[in-house]
């Protein structure tokens, strides 16, 4: 009998492996750091999300975000996730997660739906989760960006 991977655990190891590889390529990277935030947009084939958000490191360090999601692609929708949650490979400081990182995604949900994501920028990886509610289908091309408040 064959079995079948189920999308989070397909993600769950991407993201492990993605969050773990920089971690080898900067020895002196060693501040864990996460992100809580919300965002709402919609997409017609172009996609443009935003939010707000609070980084906060292992090494004490803390700011107040905001989250901007902009791209396009065979995209339809608007939906919002809450209770979002990001994990960043390690960084030098807090500094370091600010910017833009690349996404592409393949995204259907209908009400309610969780969503997983991995983002990358240079050395730095962030993994996202959350629920969401709403509606969307497609693939879509995105520049993530995360600014201080």
């Amino acid at each position: 009998m064959q079995r079948q991977m189920s999308a989070p655990w397909i993600l769950g190891l991407l993201a492990a492996a993605v969050l773990g590889a920089p971690a080898a390529m900067a020895a002196d990277a060693n501040v864990s750091c996460s992100l809580k935030f919300s965002m709402s947009g919609w997409s017609v084939f172009y996609k443009t999300y935003s939010g707000t958000g609070t980084v906060t490191c292992s090494n004490g360090q803390s700011r107040n975000v905001t989250l901007k999601s902009e791209g396009g692609g065979l995209t339809v929708g608007k939906s919002s996730i809450e209770d979002g949650i990001g994990r960043f490979s390690p960084v030098k400081g807090i500094d370091e997660i600010m910017g833009s990182y690349a996404a592409a995604e393949a995204h259907a949900g209908a009400v309610k739906s969780a969503k997983g994501e991995v983002l990358t920028k240079g050395e730095v990886s962030l993994a996202l989760s959350g629920k969401g509610r709403g509606w969307d289908l497609g693939v879509a091309f995105s520049k993530f960006t995360i600014s201080p408040n």
